[in-house]
């Protein structure tokens, strides 16, 4: 899988992605990931990317050109086009079935918004489809590019030991994870349930099960509700 993000900060993504898992994966060609600064697209001598919107209000608007400049450069250099993503808080909100679709594609690029955000036009040019990572607003589309981008390169083959590794985790599978314990056996008087030192893996996996069921339930009534209807 390749994905590229045009964002004004790529130091900022690849401080984050350059590191653990996903930095590893990069670094033995797993993935492929590059981060395009948006201002080395502009033809202003200022780098500008922005400019005051129409129709007056506060703040800044980013300005189509740079962007789209950006956009041909990766289908020319790419010989393809990508599956193209706006970070946006008016996108449908990103889970789990969002990530294992998108872990599906052979290409993605992210644009990362700033200011007031991006013009519409560049939107309904290139844009495929707008994701937001929850009902809340942040400075910019870096940190949702980023959260995106970790939770589809993890499923991609060859960046995790196996499949197994996130098939069981939290919310993949339906329901929340199940309890985990390490060394030491007993700690500050709390011991370990000693059904996970009896080496039965049926019973194992039986316990297992039915704490995801019951924190499930517990936490998240809406999740539960889903996967008792499949």
């Amino acid at each position: 899988m390749k994905i590229e993000i045009a964002t004004l900060f790529p130091e900022m993504c690849e401080a984050v992605l350059g590191e653990s898992i996903i930095g590893r994966a990069r670094k033995k060609g797993a993935i492929e990931l590059k981060c395009r600064n948006i201002r080395d697209y502009t033809l202003d001598k200022h780098r500008r990317v922005d400019d005051i919107p129409y129709g007056g209000g506060m703040g800044m608007v980013m300005q189509c050109d740079p962007i789209f400049n950006c956009y041909n450069a990766v289908c020319n250099e790419n010989n393809a086009k990508p599956h193209t993503i706006y970070m946006s808080p008016k996108g449908k909100i990103f889970n789990q079935e969002k990530a294992v679709e998108l872990s599906r594609r052979d290409f993605i690029f992210i644009i990362c918004g700033h200011y007031e955000g991006v013009d519409q036009r560049i939107i309904d040019k290139i844009v495929d489809e707008e994701i937001s990572v929850g009902d809340y607003v942040l400075t910019g589309g870096e940190i949702p590019a980023m959260i995106v981008t970790d939770a589809v390169a993890r499923m991609c083959d060859g960046v995790l030991s196996n499949s197994q590794c996130f098939e069981d985790e939290s919310i993949y599978s339906g329901l929340l994870e199940y309890p985990h314990y390490t060394r030491p056996e007993i700690w500050q008087g709390e011991a370990v349930p000693s059904v996970l030192l009896s080496g039965h893996h049926k019973n194992i996996a039986e316990w297992r099960n039915s704490k995801s069921l019951e924190i499930t339930k517990e936490r998240r009534p809406d999740l539960f509700d889903k996967y008792q209807k499949k």
